[in-house]
């Protein structure tokens, strides 16, 4: 799983989390800003995949 984008938004959630705990307000929304684009570009890889992979059937 490391090396994947769904893993970087993970790590970049705890980094958010952490950071608002601990009062860094920029930090955390930087890393949610981070996370949230890599979860939209999995989706994005996936959904992708998901036409090809049917294209290819037909």
């Amino acid at each position: 799983m490391p090396g994947s984008l769904v893993y970087y938004a993970l790590i970049l959630i705890v980094i958010a989390v952490v950071a608002a705990l601990l009062g860094f307000g920029g930090v955390a929304a930087t890393a949610m800003s981070g996370a949230h684009l890599f979860v939209w570009l999995a989706v994005v890889i996936l959904v992708i995949g998901v036409v090809f992979a049917l294209m290819r059937r037909v």
